[in-house]
């Protein structure tokens, strides 16, 4: 399992164990599986999906950053919408 925590500048969106992350980057979607290298990466306007033990879950961001490092993702999203 991945760590993986969802931020804004309003509040904390999501912190939690997820088995797999998908991330609007600026050249294309990415997905983040368990021992992934590590990355930083801008994303773009898009949906950012993950699956945890309850299910699927998405949110649409504006745009953001991620960190990949050692099984921890960290993702500061400039808005959440909707």
């Amino acid at each position: 399992m991945i760590k993986l925590t969802i931020v804004t500048p309003e509040k904390p969106v999501f912190e939690g164990e997820v088995s797999e992350a998908t991330f609007p980057g600026v050249d294309g979607s990415f997905q983040v599986l368990q021992n992934h290298a590590a990355i930083v990466s801008a994303l773009g306007k898009g949906n950012v999906s993950y699956t945890t033990k309850e299910g699927k879950k998405s949110h649409l961001i504006e745009g953001g950053v991620v960190e990949v490092n050692d099984n921890k993702i960290v993702l500061l999203a400039e808005k959440i919408i909707g």
